[in-house]
């Protein structure tokens, strides 16, 4: 018998987020340009544009949240086009902790989060 944990199957994910992150009103205005030129191009969902840290960001964000089905076209096409922001891409299952640490991945720089909100396993 083997003590490897058993593989997880990808169908978990229902979802993904990539959070753009930026500090000011220069940066604001190019997040507000990428979710409009992603929103044109791909089936995403563009959330709120927050002028503060929320929820486990660190610097002000918005959310883009998307199908599974549409990463293979989409993380490439923001990759290239993210200009100067750093983007925090998570998966959503059912498990915020592993969803915004074993399961996130960064284009551009990586930022602490704030993972106290996620209960005491943070």
């Amino acid at each position: 018998m083997s003590d490897t944990p058993p593989l997880t199957d990808p169908t978990r994910i229902r979802y993904y987020h990539a959070h753009l992150y930026y500090r000011d009103a220069a940066g604001l205005a190019e997040a507000r340009r990428i979710a409009e030129a992603a929103a044109a191009r791909f089936e995403i969902r563009v959330g709120r544009f927050h002028e503060r840290p929320v929820g486990p960001h660190p610097l002000w964000s918005c959310q883009l949240s998307f199908a599974p089905e549409t990463f293979g076209a989409f993380i490439p096409w923001l990759a290239l086009n993210r200009g100067s922001l750093d983007v925090l891409v998570h998966l959503g299952t059912d498990d915020d902790l592993f969803d915004h640490t074993q399961g996130a991945m960064w284009l551009g720089h990586s930022h602490p989060l704030d993972l106290s909100q996620f209960g005491d396993r943070a």
